[in-house]
């Protein structure tokens, strides 16, 4: 018979062995164990925030006492109260004390006065007597300063619990928050010989619905979206969230030479979000995002302004927009997130010019074949094998019946 319980201001949980006393080293892993089974907790409810947080990471905290959890809450919406905030909220209205408790949350509470006052304050106040954390915020204002201010109060304070996890959770916002660029996925879908269509230009539907249905989740989590101007003009896709309560992603459009048709659903359908009427953008954080080079036609960009789009002037690389060039533009107007969804060429001047963060590749079970079908990395390539972008794979897993692949550069430190 094995009882938990907390041994009042110290740093580890206990396990008592009943009725032959203590085994030590058996309490130290299973106090780990136990904060990690939390932490994952805190991390499950971070994810709730999805879509809604940006450009504010995702936080979940959970608040134990005795062993058990008497509090949940999460950052739910930008400008709103923090994770810390509401979790304590949760415990006072189910009649809970969190004096005396453990709080877990995947992110280091901050300390300083911006939409919200600081986190840590209100930790101190309610008697919270140690606070367990996944990873340091890596923002400047905070940065080690939260777990000082919960040390000087004689709060016990341990870091680095699930501490990758935590990291991948809120990947984009330490991109962000350290780069001032957005973090860019590239999402695509594949046969298994790396067809993106069959010859004749036929690619619906080549993965399952599963890994279609991603696609959504994927357009709710990241801030906005990106395809060339060849896409448009072959689908005349909307690139909007049909997500359930989803948020739809701002759209950015590669036009080197504003080619986009103005009777398109991505132009007529400017801020719209699913089942609204078409409207301009309400403000010019929705406004669709054009980006050309500086020597595009200046009445086209003119007539396309006046239809709600934004168009940005970028150098130009080998008679393209320059992305290097336009990630610093769109991370001075805050976008911090992008999913990539464009064709072979777009893909590849991605790659080249090292613009991409992550790549999820979904693969179906299938051989289109072709020497003329398309590939998700077009262009020349290189030379040797030697030449090659190095990957590492992150994971891999079936996704109903597709296998699905995450990776990241080699040299990514996000």
């Amino acid at each position: 018979m094995f009882r938990v319980f907390c041994l009042g201001n110290t740093d580890s949980l206990y396990l008592q062995k009943l009725p032959n006393g203590r085994d030590e080293r058996m309490c130290e892993r299973t106090a780990a164990k136990l904060d990690e089974t939390f932490m994952a907790r805190a991390i499950e409810l971070a994810r709730r925030g999805e879509g809604k947080t940006a450009p504010n990471p995702l936080v979940g905290a959970i608040l134990v006492k005795n062993g058990c959890v008497i509090g949940e809450g999460w950052h739910e919406c930008f400008g709103q109260a923090h994770a810390e905030v509401n979790v304590i909220r949760n415990a006072k209205k189910n009649h809970k004390d969190p004096s005396g408790s453990t709080l877990y949350v995947n992110l280091e509470p901050c300390c300083h006065y911006g939409k919200t006052p600081p986190c840590t304050e209100l930790i101190i106040k309610s008697g919270i007597i140690r606070v367990v954390i996944g990873i340091m915020d890596p923002n400047p204002l905070v940065a080690g300063r939260g777990t000082e201010a919960l040390r000087r109060a004689g709060i016990t304070v341990a870091s680095g619990v699930l501490e990758e996890d935590c990291r991948r959770l809120n990947e984009i916002f330490i991109h962000f928050i350290t780069t001032k660029r957005p973090f860019v996925t590239i999402k695509a879908a594949v046969s298994l010989d790396g067809k993106t269509a069959a010859y004749t230009g036929a690619s619906k539907w080549i993965t399952g619905e599963h890994s279609r249905r991603e696609v959504q989740l994927l357009r709710n989590s990241h801030t906005a979206v990106m395809v060339g101007v060849n896409t448009v003009l072959a689908d005349d896709p909307e690139l909007t969230c049909r997500m359930p309560g989803g948020r739809s992603p701002r759209k950015i459009i590669l036009d080197s030479h504003l080619r986009i048709p103005k009777t398109s659903k991505i132009m007529t359908g400017l801020g719209s979000s699913p089942g609204s009427p078409l409207e301009k953008p309400s403000c010019k954080d929705e406004q669709t995002i054009l980006a050309c080079s500086e020597d595009a036609d200046t009445r086209t960009a003119k007539e396309l302004e006046a239809l709600g789009a934004m168009v940005l002037r970028c150098k130009s690389k080998e008679g393209r927009v320059d992305l290097d060039d336009l990630m610093n533009q769109l991370g001075a107007l805050g976008i911090d997130s992008i999913l990539l969804e464009g064709g072979g060429t777009v893909n590849a001047a991605a790659f080249s010019q090292g613009i991409v963060n992550k790549l999820l590749l979904h693969m179906a079970p299938k051989i289109l074949g072709g020497a003329s079908a398309k590939t998700f990395v077009e262009g020349l390539g290189v030379p040797s094998p030697d030449c090659a972008q190095q990957f590492r794979i992150q994971d891999v897993g079936l996704y109903g019946e597709d296998i699905r692949i995450t990776a990241y550069p080699s040299e990514a430190t996000s």
